[in-house]
């Protein structure tokens, strides 16, 4: 492990004057693993990341992203370790609420055939509520496609659509926000307008983020922390300045 990780491998909450820490984190992972028939997947991972911070996650291909950000949502269950959402076994959370508190978008759009409105009001209405039609136009709006509404899916950009999954994401006022290499598949005009976007709306939120990426420059636009993985195992973590100089 380098030397950034030797000193924040797991990262300590700020502390006052008094020493006291100044809030829980809004997510924390300790000896979080996961083995799947023998092969270790996800191999002893203790991070914490606060309210409005930007963690990036590094990781060459096939070397467990996938299945870190999966554990954090509790899509797979860990073989051991445990996750907290504000300082809550998030086991204690009905998967329901999980799912509301923590929103993932995926680095392909998966919308479910139809309206861009009844891709955005789904969350919403797994939870029994009705999203009215003017906070529909609102969140349209804010991820920059107003009039939106009524477009069926199929007939969406690649740009358009993923900034459709990030709205239906938003839907659900999420604590924290998951990002599996968001704009891999997008060419990078849009991906930087994606990327742009994202870094506006968790600022404007003061949202909790969790990005995975192979890519060290969009790591050093977007994270305050970076967090590199190799084999499943975290190897460095620290500012992202610091981690990036000396991978």
């Amino acid at each position: 492990m380098s030397e950034t990780s030797s000193k924040e491998s797991t990262v300590k909450p700020q502390r006052s004057d008094e020493g006291s820490p100044v809030s829980t984190p809004a997510l924390e992972a300790e000896h979080l693993s996961r083995a799947v028939v023998g092969k270790v997947i996800t191999n002893n991972i203790s991070v914490q990341v606060h309210v409005g911070e930007i963690l990036a996650v590094v990781v060459p291909s096939g070397s467990g992203k996938s299945s870190f950000l999966r554990l954090l949502n509790r899509l797979d269950e860990p073989t051991n370790g445990v996750v907290r959402l504000r300082g809550q076994d998030y086991r204690e959370l009905a998967p329901e609420e999980l799912r509301r508190r923590v929103g993932m978008v995926m680095q392909s759009a998966y919308l479910f055939p139809g309206t861009v409105a009844e891709n955005i009001k789904y969350g919403p209405s797994q939870q029994g509520s009705s999203l009215p039609v003017e906070q529909i136009a609102a969140l349209l709006q804010r991820v920059g496609l107003s009039g939106y509404q009524k477009r069926d899916v199929s007939n969406l950009s690649g740009g358009e659509a993923q900034r459709v999954s990030i709205a239906r994401t938003l839907a659900n006022a999420p604590e924290v926000l998951l990002l599996d290499e968001p704009t891999s598949a997008l060419d990078e005009e849009s991906a930087r307008e994606v990327e742009d976007l994202l870094l506006d709306i968790i600022r404007e939120r003061q949202m909790t983020c969790v990005i995975v990426t192979h890519n060290n420059a969009q790591a050093g636009r977007l994270a305050d922390r970076t967090m590199i993985i190799e084999d499943g195992k975290p190897v460095a973590v620290g500012p992202t300045s610091e981690v990036l100089k000396n991978g």
